[in-house]
């Protein structure tokens, strides 16, 4: 029998482990006309199992935070693996739309991969090497956002959408014993009680700082996810795309994100955290009104659109480490929890964003829609970055 992991993970295990939790938001995007097909549902129900599942993970990051600075990082990471598994193959084995959207809320688990493995960077090193390494830590987990939804739409062409479901098993359960082998505890000082973690709490939810941090991560984070909800309608309507097609140009957004994130782990160690996170602004803010500019010159073609998002990805990759790294930091004591919290609150603002952009779209407005709802998160979010700055200034 393999024996449990009693020293801290390689960065590999947190590369897997992260990359898991992200390959699981966009890998079966390709599919999603193709679900709504054989289920005989509307495509606004089932772009639930991106709006629904953000909202869902949303929630328990609320939740798993606040258990791993109670229970440890390992005890939560490995509870949320098992759940991932067995709502994957629930997602495999659905005969209605329904039970297949109760399944991809319960896969929602997975989000432990994202928020726990921040938490053990930042239980390792302090605030700016924090930072560095995510950056890195985060241009490993761009390969998989960016090869999972053309993997996805491969497999859907050759076997069909419930294909991503079983690799999602295969990957859980390979990943699931990685995680067991060699994610030891990292948080060496939990709470004694949930009471007495909880009376430190509204230190937290006090802060003025980690809610600029938080609130610039959520908005940054909002315009990936309104992509995510608008990009398949607005390919298929507006620019005849296929689902293998969409796949591999979804991809370009990682691409831009993974650069970013280089220059993160390149350059954050040696500037201030708001520094990175206002330059990661600026950068989306510009390509987006660029992109917009064109389709509303009557250039509509992919070139406009996801030239324009991969700056999205650029500028997110920039912004990210640094806010997360920041918003840990507020309270150290309080790593997980801050995570939890900035995470909730990224995608919980994703799911509205994604939501309303599936809302909104049509196929008059689709394009037009979709880039201008992420320019206004990225302006938001460079107004949260600015704050932030205003506050260390004082």
């Amino acid at each position: 029998m393999l024996s449990a992991a009693a020293s801290p993970p390689r960065m590999v295990t947190l590369v897997l482990l992260s990359a898991l939790s992200v390959l699981s938001l966009n890998m079966f995007l390709p599919s999603l006309s193709n679900i709504a097909e054989a289920f005989q549902a509307d495509y606004a129900l089932v772009n639930l199992s991106i709006a629904g599942y953000a909202g869902t993970t949303a929630v328990l990051q609320l939740i798993m935070g606040p258990l791993s600075d109670r229970f440890g990082r390992r005890p939560v990471l490995l509870a949320g693996l098992v759940i991932f598994i067995l709502a994957s193959l629930g997602c495999l084995l659905a005969t209605s739309i329904w039970v297949f959207l109760i399944f991809r809320m319960l896969q929602g688990a997975i989000i432990c991969g994202w928020v726990l493995s921040n938490a053990v960077v930042r239980d390792m090193v302090p605030a700016r090497e924090a930072a560095s390494l995510m950056g890195y830590l985060a241009m490993a987990w761009a390969v998989a956002p960016m090869l999972g939804p053309t993997f996805g739409g491969v497999l859907d062409g050759l076997f069909g959408w419930r294909a991503s479901f079983l690799a999602f098993v295969g990957f859980g359960v390979a990943i699931l014993g990685l995680c067991w082998v060699d994610l030891g505890e990292t948080n060496k000082k939990p709470a004694a009680t949930f009471v007495k973690q909880f009376q430190s709490y509204p230190e937290l939810l006090r802060s003025r700082r980690f809610w600029g941090y938080a609130l610039c991560m959520a908005f940054s984070t909002g315009a990936f996810y309104a992509f995510l909800g608008g990009v398949p309608l607005v390919a298929k309507t507006v620019l005849a795309l296929s689902p293998a097609t969409l796949g591999i140009y979804m991809g370009t957004i990682s691409v831009g994100y993974m650069l970013g994130s280089f220059l993160s782990g390149r350059f954050a160690a040696r500037y201030p955290l708001t520094t990175m996170m206002i330059s990661g602004r600026i950068v989306a803010c510009a390509g987006l009104t660029v992109g917009l500019v064109l389709f509303l010159a009557g250039f509509v073609n992919v070139i406009s659109l996801f030239g324009a998002t991969v700056f999205v990805g650029l500028g997110n990759g920039l912004t990210m480490p640094s806010g997360a790294a920041g918003a840990m930091s507020v309270r150290p004591a309080l790593a997980g929890s801050a995570s939890g919290l900035s995470g909730a609150l990224m995608v919980g603002g994703g799911a509205v964003l994604s939501s309303i952009t599936g809302a909104i779209l049509t196929e008059e407005n689709g394009a037009y829609a979709l880039l201008g709802m992420m320019l206004f998160s990225s302006l938001m979010a460079l107004l949260a970055a600015l704050y932030v700055r205003r506050i260390d200034q004082h």
